[in-house]
């Protein structure tokens, strides 16, 4: 998507500085979103890694503070409150949803005995493609025009199913009404303006016409872009603002619709990213959540997901189907085919895999090794130190420039508890060795291969815990033979 103001959006920014008139954000949403098929609310549901409520607030939070929004929740209230309780921004309950203009109407009640904003801006909690340089714009075209209510608009190639909006003259910004698909005369089908369901108002004209709206129409609900052609009876100045691009203000009705613009935001997350120096080969493949972050000249191959919170820095390569989920990694860091990342640590020069699975709490040290299927979970791997082969490391803190052999398993779970290992810098752990915790193993300490460790051992020792080899000299020849005399002659 375009990034770039149009001139006449640019001016108005740049006309009206930081110091703004009272302005506070409305965000619908109440709804249930029936056509999803679905029994969790509809701005719950995902693009880009987190619900499209909160890609909304976290562009509106970049035009107001979080106190600044109200956000009118409905269907499974408690559900969509809990979800984004964290936000800091406030709520209004609709506990009918009897439309657009009732969602409002309860807006205005709790303002009851309170001075409301001076200007309202209203957004949908199921467009989350809206962009916080859009916001702004039509906060700007809003103040600038003096009007009582500016629709921001948008041309999209298939204008069929929405509501139109009616200038009073070509290239004018002077709106008549918002007209219904369903009420569109033969004339109107051709009027390629669509209403995106994002306004703002002068809230004292806005709240003295709110009474007047009926249910006078198909779905008998309260229509808020019934306040339009109230305002323009009342002689008040209603315009419109058309947006950059028709894909930044679509919703989603059916969950293949939803995938839709979750490709959209993924494709423009996957721009931005290689625009900023990043190689992603075969982007379209890819998995990148929009909060994600790479470093530029990394290289990330086809197949890959990027998911949550991540933060990668520069000069790593992300190869093909590895799985990165609220990790960080730093510089230098190589991470092989098929790893599985979730909330891990990774520091500069670590190399991953192919096939590693790091669980929460892994912290891998400067350039140390972790290998093929080897598993850690709230582990602190120090500065240079390998675990290359088929190994389980969990609840261990283990030092600077140590070997972890092929097969070791720390036994970190008793049955009842989780116990802690520590081993110390310079340690040998050989193959096929199981460390029983809690259990200390101090510095340049040795563990022979096959051990069972149930003891700490003490610095620059060797342990060694592992039954006697007993050998027979020709077992194996009197084995065969007795077998042989044993089968029936042929």
């Amino acid at each position: 998507m375009a990034s770039v103001l149009n001139p006449l959006l640019l001016s108005l920014c740049e006309n009206n500085p930081v110091s703004k008139p009272e302005f506070a954000i409305a965000i619908m949403a109440a709804g249930k979103g029936t056509r999803l098929k679905s029994k969790r609310p509809k701005v719950l549901h995902e693009i880009g890694g987190k619900p499209l409520l909160l890609h909304v607030i976290a562009a509106a939070t970049q035009i107001v503070a979080p106190e600044d929004i109200v956000v009118i929740i409905g269907h499974e209230a408690e559900m969509v409150r809990a979800a984004i309780a964290s936000t800091g921004v406030h709520f209004v309950e609709q506990k009918e949803q009897k439309g657009t203009g009732h969602a409002i109407q309860q807006l205005k009640a709790a303002f009851a005995g309170k001075t409301p904003p001076k200007n309202l801006l209203v957004l949908s909690g199921d467009v989350p493609l809206i962009r916080p340089e859009t916001i702004a714009a039509i906060r700007d075209f809003h103040l600038a025009e003096h009007a009582a209510m500016t629709i921001l608009t948008a041309v999209p190639p298939n204008p069929h199913g929405y509501g139109r909006v009616l200038r009073a003259a070509p290239g004018k910004p002077e709106v008549t009404a918002i007209v219904e698909q369903k009420s569109l005369t033969p004339a109107q089908l051709t009027a390629p303006e669509i209403n995106s369901g994002i306004y703002a108002f002068d809230t004292a004209k806005l709240f003295a016409h709110l009474d007047k709206l009926s249910t006078n129409n198909a779905h008998g609900e309260f229509y808020l872009t019934d306040i339009a052609a109230m305002l323009v009876a009342a002689n008040e100045k209603v315009v419109a603002l058309p947006a950059e691009e028709a894909i930044e203000v679509l919703g989603a009705n059916t969950i293949a619709e939803m995938m839709l613009l979750d490709a959209a935001m993924r494709a423009a997350t996957a721009s931005k990213l290689m625009a900023n120096g990043v190689t992603i080969f075969r982007p379209e493949t890819c998995v990148i959540d929009s909060a994600v972050t790479v470093g530029p000249d990394t290289i990330i191959e086809p197949f890959v997901q990027l998911l949550g919170n991540t933060r990668i820095g520069s000069d790593c390569r992300i190869r093909s189907y590895s799985v990165i989920q609220n990790s960080q990694l730093a510089d230098n860091v190589i991470v092989r085919n098929g790893c599985i990342l979730d909330s891990a640590t990774v520091a500069n020069g670590a190399v991953l895999g192919p096939y590693a699975h790091l669980r929460p709490e892994s912290d891998i040290g400067e350039n140390a090794h972790v290998g093929n299927f080897v598993e850690t979970k709230k582990v602190k791997l120090g500065k240079g130190s390998k675990a290359n082969h088929l190994s389980y490391l969990g609840d261990a803190v283990i030092g600077a420039g140590t070997n972890i052999g092929a097969g070791v398993i720390t036994c970190n779970y008793d049955g009842v508890n989780k116990n802690t290992t520590t081993i110390g810098d310079g340690v040998f752990v050989g193959s096929d060795s199981t460390l029983v915790a809690p259990l200390n193993l101090a510095d340049g300490s040795y563990v022979a291969a096959g051990s069972c460790i149930t003891e700490s051992v003490p610095a620059d020792a060797l342990a060694l815990a592992r039954s006697t080899q007993t050998t027979k000299p020709g077992w194996a020849t009197r084995r065969r033979a007795k077998q042989a005399a044993k089968k029936p002659h042929a």
